[in-house]
């Protein structure tokens, strides 16, 4: 007899990330986690998003049973430094002027957390993927002009890539572009194929 696979929760509001998932024809439910995003003091990028992917994961799965939850979390960082969601438009100026002819690194770590029927049965999995991309020198009307077009204010770093956002670049290079929006889909799908779930 066929095991049954776990339900899919994916732990986030994000509509990228949604999409991205989408992608891999797997029927899903999103739940936003809702957590305190704010880094601690001095705390190492991969630290911090080593950290959001897994409470986000077990903020949902605290009351999801025999479920498989999806949660992920992406930092942006030039020179060490944490560049998070812009909100506004000044912020964004800000940051896009921060990271004019410098590389910045996106981390994005991901958690897969199998709950069963008590806590004591809960199984997880952390890793982190890296893309780095070589921004040109920018100029501020080429930013403004930028971010009237793609209004990335909800971005870490206030860059979309898969939009306009490509033409700010000079160089990428990782191992999955998908990281770079913010859900690495070439390990998710093995991690997923590693428990059963028939991709594609």
């Amino acid at each position: 007899m066929k095991k049954a696979m776990k339900k899919i929760i994916l732990a986030s509001s994000s509509p990228y990330r949604k999409e991205l998932l989408s992608r891999l024809g797997l029927a899903f439910d999103c739940y936003s986690p809702n957590i305190d995003e704010t880094a601690l003091i001095n705390e190492d990028p991969d630290d911090y998003v080593r950290r959001m992917s897994m409470e986000k994961a077990t903020k949902i799965g605290k009351n999801q049973e025999n479920s498989l939850i999806i949660a992920s979390d992406q930092a942006s960082i030039c020179n060490r430094e944490i560049l998070g969601k812009p909100g506004d438009h000044d912020h964004a100026i800000e940051q896009l002027q921060r990271i004019s002819g410098q590389e910045v690194v996106f981390s994005t770590a991901v958690t897969l957390l199998k709950t069963g029927s008590s806590a004591n049965d809960d199984e997880s999995t952390t890793w982190i993927e890296y893309f780095f991309v070589q921004f040109r020198p920018l100029d501020l009307a080429e930013i403004e002009r930028y971010l009237m077009t793609d209004r990335p204010y909800d971005c870490a770093g206030s860059f979309k890539s898969e939009k306009l956002g490509v033409a700010l670049c000079q160089s990428m290079r990782g191992d999955d572009p998908t990281a770079l929006i913010g859900l690495p889909l070439i390990s998710l799908a093995k991690h997923l194929r590693e428990f059963g779930y028939q991709i594609p």
